[in-house]
């Protein structure tokens, strides 16, 4: 707490109560009664003809001298004239010496009103009430209530006798406490070590040459938060950092920016300030002194603001700047071999993320006792996923890896390719640029086409967990609606939720949503090209990483497939898959006896997720019946199989073990 200013404030306290005593002095002498002891309570008749007979003039003008201490800073900052700080010290008294409450109840002619009123102020600084240039001073616009430093209350009275008051804050801060508001505690707060980010040189000059409006648009993985409050920090300012979704919420919003920019004003501080969406708060939080950083995922609207800001892309930081603050927050944490570059490299993270992820993988593994892993990192990079792609999608953690897989060579090659393109399209294209104009993303979006059960869902998550991210299967009944617009509605919430999220987005049934468009016959066909058109640019645009999965291939759209970076057929396996399927479906851990693989995998010809959903079957038969799994529970359960397909469950295929079907 610095108390050095102090001196100086009581100095000038001490000049104002000079002043009021004068001004008693003065009063008690056109007093006709001035012993009555009920002075205040009541108007005498003698008090009313004195009134009449005589004009009510200034008291003696204050003599103007420079500010100095905290006072001071405060005037430069706030833009306050000499005038302006008699006003705050009038106002400020009571809550500096309590004496003041009883000099200004017996100035004011009432001892319930023991704050200083705005004609009393003004008489108390030499002016006269009716004087326009001091009674500005005191207006909405004025510097003083402008940036919150003063309160003129009792709006309903005549103008003369409304009170003025400090708020608490600003009386805190002239006495040397430096805490911050606890009003805008959750809303607002001072930023001690910003995160060091991408060149904030320009910004810089900008500040340094009192540009005081500014919008930074966020790309993912920009970082523009940081990027603002880094630009502040090296032109000298405080960051007092605001969050605006949680301001618009607070019933009183207006008074809460009305003590943001207080706050700004009393620590000489700029303030960042996002995601916006539609501003009004601008407005009240646009101030001379102080710098006003603005930040959103949306380009600027003009309606916002009456004065232009500077325009600046917050990009998507670059690979190298990435995995130097991997190296600068972990540094000596790491385990032996671990590249957090390299093991983070497919995660689009701003600045802030990239802190926080790796807060959260160091106390990982101090849990676990060791070194930073690799799974450490990646875990701490998914922690910074934003939930609200949960309640579009539902959110699988990866379970299985490359070996779990049992499909052709080809198939698995085509999944290695798509896994590939999201680890190095930073390289691709940022560095390499290859990607260049058309304004496409730089998403990575793959098809997966086969027959039920094939593994296009188990090889969407193999890839996600390769990379070690989370899979988000989208939910068709979310996302389609009978009402014209609402579909396309939804799926751009799940892009924009998508966004914010490193994750693989799944879309199951993908012919649903991503059809192809016909000839227009009626109203129908005419919005579902619409539909299908908005999709194509959108897919376009999408920075993520994307796969669609369909049974019926011929029923997408060609423009889609040639958006697609890889297409993947999945066929139905052969008899040698089918081998290995039931091998790997039917396990180790569970108790069996002899099976006969060779006949399982010639006799059905099922795909994976029907042997799988086969042999979970008949390990529960085999528990009911308290013995291993044998081939009277496959045969079994594969006939119950059959029968969910619509098959017949006949001798041709079950052969010499069809009794064991019938018994």
């Amino acid at each position: 707490m610095n108390t050095g200013s102090l001196p100086h404030l009581f100095g000038r306290l001490a000049a104002l109560e000079r002043r009021i005593r004068d001004a008693v002095a003065a009063r008690r002498q056109a007093d006709p009664n001035p012993d009555d002891p009920f002075r205040g309570l009541y108007l005498s008749d003698e008090a009313v003809e004195t009134l009449l007979a005589s004009r009510r003039e200034p008291f003696v003008p204050f003599q103007s001298s420079a500010a100095a201490g905290r006072l001071g800073r405060l005037a430069e900052v706030a833009g306050l004239s000499g005038l302006d700080v008699e006003l705050l010290l009038v106002a400020l008294a009571p809550d500096v010496d309590s004496r003041f409450e009883q000099f200004y109840g017996y100035l004011n002619d009432d001892v319930t009103r023991r704050r200083a009123t705005a004609g009393l102020a003004l008489r108390l600084c030499g002016l006269p009430e009716a004087s326009a240039a001091g009674r500005s001073r005191l207006d909405p616009s004025s510097p003083l209530l402008a940036a919150g430093l003063l309160v003129v209350e009792d709006r309903e009275r005549p103008f003369l006798s409304r009170s003025l008051r400090v708020p608490d804050r600003v009386v805190d801060h002239l006495l040397g406490d430096d805490r911050p508001d606890a009003a805008l505690s959750g809303v607002a707060r001072v930023v001690d070590e910003p995160v060091l980010t991408a060149d904030v040189g320009r910004l810089v000059q900008a500040l340094r040459a009192k540009v005081r409006l500014v919008y930074l648009r966020e790309r993912p993985g920009g970082g523009a938060r940081e990027l603002a409050a880094a630009a502040l920090t090296h032109a000298g300012f405080t960051v007092l950092e605001v969050d605006a979704a949680r301001l618009r919420a607070e019933p009183d919003h207006t008074e809460l920016a009305t003590a943001v920019l207080r706050e700004a004003v009393l620590l000489g501080a700029g303030v960042v300030l996002g995601p916006v969406e539609d501003e009004p708060l601008l407005r009240t939080l646009a101030h001379p002194s102080v710098p006003l950083l603005v930040h959103g995922v949306d380009v600027w609207n003009p309606q916002w603001s009456v004065d232009p800001p500077l325009l600046h892309d917050a990009l998507t930081l670059a690979a190298t700047s990435r995995a130097d603050l991997w190296r600068e927050r972990l540094d000596g944490k790491l385990a032996p071999g671990v590249d957090p570059a390299a093991a983070t490299a497919h995660f689009v993270l701003g600045p802030g993320q990239i802190a926080r992820a790796a807060r959260a993988a160091s106390v990982s593994a101090l849990v676990d006792g060791g070194a930073v892993t690799t799974a450490h990192l990646r875990a701490g990079a998914r922690s910074q996923n934003a939930a609200g792609l949960q309640r579009l999608a539902r959110r699988i953690e990866p379970a299985v890896t490359w070996d779990d897989l049992v499909l052709p060579v080809g198939v698995v090659g085509l999944l290695h390719e798509l896994a590939a393109r999201a680890r190095h399209r930073d390289r691709v294209i940022d560095e390499w640029r290859m990607r260049p104009g058309g304004g496409r993303g730089r998403g990575v979006t793959g098809l997966f086409a086969g027959d039920s059960g094939t593994g296009k869902t188990m090889s969407a998550e193999v890839i996600a967990a390769s990379l070690g991210l989370d899979l988000y299967t989208v939910n068709l009944a979310t996302v389609v609606d009978k009402y014209v617009g609402e579909t396309e509605k939804n799926l751009e919430r799940i892009f924009t939720e998508a966004s914010g999220v490193n994750g693989v987005l799944l879309f199951d049934e993908a012919d649903a949503i991503f059809g192809k468009r016909s000839e227009v016959r009626d109203a129908h066909d005419r919005y579902a090209n619409i539909e299908s058109a908005y999709l194509l640019q959108r897919m376009e645009t999408f920075d993520g990483i994307a796969v669609l999965a369909t049974n019926l291939r011929a029923n997408l759209d060609d423009a889609f497939t040639r958006r697609l970076d890889v297409v993947v057929d999945f066929p139905v396996p052969d008899e040698h898959l089918r081998r290995v399927l039931w091998d790997k479906c039917l396990g180790d851990t569970a108790p069996r006896t002899e099976v006969d693989l060779g006949f399982l995998s010639s006799a059905f010809e099922l795909a994976g997720g029907h042997i799988r959903s086969a042999a979970v079957t008949a390990a529960y038969l085999a528990a009911e019946a308290g013995r291993p799994v044998g081939m009277a529970e496959v045969v079994g359960a594969v006939a119950r199989e059959y029968r969910k397909l619509g098959r017949l469950v006949g001798a041709r295929e079950f052969g010499p073990y069809m009794d064991l079907v019938l018994s």
